[in-house]
């Protein structure tokens, strides 16, 4: 029934023009060819679009056909003879049908689905549409532009794989599609790539933009998510990894130069740039575009034989700060991690201590290790939590000592968690250990240039008041560097300026006494409280839970018996610090006093 109302339309509207199609034949033209292919008769179909009596309708109305084709090989997948004759319907269509019709058509096809077959469709469609856009020879940039934007809406829809069990698998097709992709653009860009001057051609000027376009977001999506490391030796599909290598490629092929890409924003900032708009240029190199890429060179290496080896370590740092910025200040793992990455590569190409002190002057030095230390104190996952501190740590290895120095205060003064800044502070104990050895010859961690330094770390956030516990780490590591710096230094050599007033000491120490004896009071006055209260629960045999606060934080509800152990933990804490301090005195009458005599003991010599 339905292959006799078919050809009844065709034979209706044979030698008429297009112009009197009426919607009505539209409509019956495609509704009796979707039921030939629900029917099996999809090799019947074929014969009819195949003859050439019927070659004039087909190229009016043949465009109506993708959709039930598309949908009759999504419904019978596993048919692969029924798959191979829908493929050639296709082909027949694109054959002889209007480009612009069909391009709306297979566009139509590509955007409308969803789900699971997405990447069927795409895959299924990507050559016809190639087919299509080539028929259209030099007026097809705006059509190229509409395409490549649809795909990658579609391609941004597709999970991308985390981990080398999902990259193999590929469930969701992702890898297959890019590779396909890959393909699809290969003709755009050799058409580019073969024209010699854009002035003349505009034409393949705009179609280089469209790709650029195009590119720039593949960076993004999914190359900036994906996983790039090669994979496990014995496998040899690494799709995603091989994507990765044709983009660039074909970033260099359209006219693109990876070197100037990657310092674009270096650029802009001196204003190397003068006669392009700067929200433009932002739009057409986005910075996570740009960082991608940046990932994908110098951590990756995959097409660094395209990048000139004539820049120092230092200068690629300074260009990728911008794109490290950018990463690590992301939530997502994948992201994040690449940024730290990226970070990790550029630090260790330079040998410590040889970083100058002016490179503090540049954007994003002090910012980066900023970012680091949100992630070092914010980050759920541990690893990456570890995997900041070292790099914290590398960062700060390759200043010199005046770098170092002025590092360290930044830090200190920006920096409001108590355990990085008694990481700042352990540092800084080191580079004075470092100072005070023989031949050192560093200014900066002793003399008189380190007071300055040393005022910064002994002092209290709020005097007397201030929170012991929740400041621990930092007043800990100030005793500690106090007590080194005390032992260490001796009065009459008075190699860190430590001896020189001892009165900004007295400030540091004795609102600390203050706060000790307060905090110590108020803990023992709470565990008497709670050990009352447990001997009136205890006579009822009744207990209950509630919270406590520590530290300017609410703890979980605990019972009393967890109560007190918290408690007396933070009475520890203070006999500690307490006994440190007690010891720094201590050290300090004993120095002084055998300075005075070693005084006196010179002047009776006289």
């Amino acid at each position: 029934m339905a292959l006799e109302e078919l050809q009844g339309v065709i034979e209706r509207c044979q030698g008429l023009p297009e112009t009197e199609f009426k919607e009505e034949d539209h409509n019956i033209f495609q509704s009796a060819a979707r039921q030939c292919l629900e029917d099996g008769h999809a090799a019947e179909l074929l014969k009819i679009l195949q003859d050439k009596q019927n070659e004039d309708f087909v190229i009016c109305m043949g465009w109506n056909l993708l959709g039930p084709v598309v949908n009759c090989i999504l419904r019978n997948e596993q048919q692969i003879e029924n798959m191979e004759i829908c493929s050639k319907i296709i082909d027949r269509v694109i054959e002889i049908s209007n480009p612009k019709e069909l391009l709306l058509g297979l566009l139509e096809q590509i955007e409308d689905v969803f789900d699971n077959n997405i990447s069927k469709v795409i895959l299924l469609l990507l050559q016809p549409l190639q087919a299509v856009l080539l028929k259209m020879k030099h007026k097809k940039t705006y059509s190229v532009g509409l395409c490549l934007a649809t795909i990658q809406r579609q391609l941004s829809k597709l999970p991308v794989p985390i981990n080398d069990e999902q990259r193999m698998q590929d469930e969701h097709e992702l890898c297959k599609c890019c590779m396909a992709v890959s393909s699809f653009v290969k003709p755009f860009v050799d058409e580019v790539s073969q024209t010699t001057n854009f002035k003349r051609n505009p034409s393949y000027n705009e179609l280089k933009e469209e790709l650029l376009k195009f590119f720039m977001k593949i960076l993004e999506y999914p190359l900036l998510t994906a996983q790039l490391q090669p994979l496990t030796k014995g496998i040899e599909d690494n799709s995603l990894r091989d994507f990765a290598a044709e983009i660039v490629v074909y970033l260099v092929a359209i006219g693109e130069s990876l070197p100037v890409l990657i310092v674009h924003p270096l650029l802009q900032s001196r204003k190397k740039l003068p006669e392009i708009d700067t929200l433009q240029e932002d739009i057409k190199y986005p910075t996570n575009s740009l960082a991608s890429l940046a990932y994908i060179l110098f951590v990756q290496h995959i097409g660094i034989a395209q990048f000139p080896a004539v820049y120092s370590p230092r200068y690629l740092l300074q260009v990728n700060l911008e794109y490290i910025s950018a990463l690590i200040s992301k939530t997502e793992e994948s992201m994040l991690s690449k940024g730290m990455e990226l970070y990790e590569h550029c630090l260790l190409a330079i040998e410590d201590n040889t970083l100058p002190h002016n490179y503090l002057e540049i954007k994003n030095i002090l910012g980066v290790p900023q970012e680091l230390v949100k992630v070092m104190t914010l980050c759920p996952f541990e690893h990456m939590r570890k995997w900041s501190l070292k790099i914290f740590q590398q960062n700060i290895d390759k200043f010199d000592s005046e770098g170092k120095y002025k590092l360290f205060r930044c830090l200190l003064k920006t920096t409001h968690h108590a355990g990085v800044q008694g990481y700042i502070i352990q540092n800084i104990k080191n580079q004075i250990d470092l100072a005070l050895k023989v031949s050192n010859g560093n200014m900066w961690f002793s003399g008189q240039q380190l007071v300055p330094l040393l005022h910064l770390v002994l002092s209290l956030p709020e005097g007397a008041e201030t929170d012991l516990l929740q400041n621990t780490d930092r007043i800990m590591e100030s005793l500690n560097l106090l007590r080194y710096l005390v032992i260490r230094d001796n009065e009459w050599e008075n190699q860190t300026g430590l001896w020189t007033d001892l009165f900004w000491i007295e400030k540091f120490l004795k609102p600390l006494r203050t706060g000790l004896n307060m905090s110590k009071a108020h803990y023992e006055a709470e565990i008497r409280n709670k050990k009352d209260n447990r001997k009136i629960k205890d006579a009822s045999n009744h207990e209950t839970r509630c919270s406590l606060t520590v530290g300017g934080k609410t703890l979980p509800k605990m019972t009393n018996a967890m109560q007190l152990e918290v408690l007396q933990s933070a009475i520890y804490t203070f006999d500690v610090m307490e006994s440190i301090q007690a010891r720094i005195e201590e050290l300090m009458e004993l120095k002084m006093k055998s300075g005075t005599e070693t005084k006196n003991v010179n002047s009776s010599a006289f």
